[in-house]
């Protein structure tokens, strides 16, 4: 068989790893979800667009529906979100966002993915003030004054819309991610989001050096290694290749 089939092999083990990963992540996602509501997605909109969200990475229904039935039983796990912040290669800023029912084995895990890769963990606030934190909807269109003008009616405070090659993007405020797609969706009754999540958006981009770039990888590739990390946001800019 030789080394094709060690390659194969190899690779496939790695895909079965990425999606035991990502599984496990939504699992968590739509858990928390689920207990800090109601287990229904009609009466759970945070539920709902959990759903969605995995839906549209293909996670299966059978991992949904377990986490669902997991959150409308007594007891189950007990996690609690944490967040940490710091500085990464380059000195680029990082957030990372955990779900976790060990605090101890998390923060040991994420301070060695700093440690390992020269980077440094700072304190709470260190660096969320260098991100906005936005709730962000994109769709197909090119009417952007009309979708402004429904979210301003919606008494929604818009952060800003775009409109670019036939794609219609609005950042909003985090609190305000349901109002806002409720706005879009009675105004538009046919769209479909291409895009639909909160997250930090950095004010500015730290752009890293040539000599930067395989210890960012690495310091990124260990956090998505670790268990109990569910996103990472950071503002570096790569070198164009």
């Amino acid at each position: 068989m030789g080394r094709n089939f060690e390659n194969r092999k190899a690779s496939i083990l790695k895909t079965a790893s990425q999606k035991s990963k990502l599984y496990s992540k939504y699992g968590k996602q739509l858990y928390m979800a689920a207990k800090g509501g109601v287990p229904d997605p009609e009466s759970n909109p945070a539920l709902r667009m959990m759903i969605e969200k995995a839906r549209s990475e293909q996670v299966p229904a059978h991992v949904i529906d377990k986490a669902i039935e997991k959150a409308k039983g007594t007891g189950g796990e007990d996690y609690t979100r944490a967040r940490y912040e710091g500085f990464g290669p380059g000195g680029c800023s990082v957030i990372v966002d955990c779900l976790t029912d060990n605090a101890n084995r998390t923060i040991t895990d994420v301070r060695n993915c700093f440690t390992k890769t020269f980077s440094k963990l700072g304190a709470s606030g260190s660096v969320a003030h260098l991100f906005d934190h936005l709730a962000v909807l994109s769709f197909a269109g090119d009417d952007a004054e009309r979708v402004l003008e429904a979210l301003l009616e919606a008494e929604i405070d818009v952060d800003d819309v775009q409109c670019k090659d036939g794609q219609i993007t609005i950042f909003v405020p985090a609190a305000q991610f349901y109002q806002a797609k409720t706005a879009v969706l009675e105004a538009f009754p046919d769209v479909e989001f291409e895009t639909q999540e909160i997250t930090f958006l950095p004010q500015s981009t730290t752009r890293l050096s040539e000599e930067d770039v395989p210890l960012f990888e690495k310091f990124i590739n260990m956090l998505n290694d670790c268990d109990d990390v569910q996103e990472i946001y950071h503002n570096a800019e790569l070198p164009a290749n």
